[in-house]
């Protein structure tokens, strides 16, 4: 257990978690490159409520940026934290070109 900025924490602090490339893929798929060195898909259908619905706005999903490590959508009206993103991603072997 940790405290970081008042708030408490389960488990171990780790280390602070950026995106560092996006890749939009069809059906409402992701290829997010994080700090880490790490690509992982991410399928964004799981962002379905709440502020999230407005990514059925296919004008919306597509303004996807990145905004200091932060995936975002419509300007910064919208945003995922990369932990988030991470922890509800897959793994995704990337082939190294020879």
């Amino acid at each position: 257990m940790f405290v970081s900025n008042g708030i408490v924490y389960g488990g171990e602090p780790k280390g602070l978690l950026k995106i560092d490339a996006i890749k939009i893929l069809r059906d409402r798929m992701m290829l997010v490159t994080f700090s880490t060195g790490e690509t992982r898909l991410f399928d964004t259908g799981i962002l379905n409520d709440g502020v999230f619905s407005g990514l059925e706005d296919d004008d919306i999903f597509n303004s996807a940026s990145l905004d200091h490590g932060v995936l975002v959508w419509d300007n910064g009206a919208i945003d995922c934290a990369p932990e988030f993103i991470y922890e509800n991603s897959y793994v995704y072997p990337v082939m190294e070109v020879i």
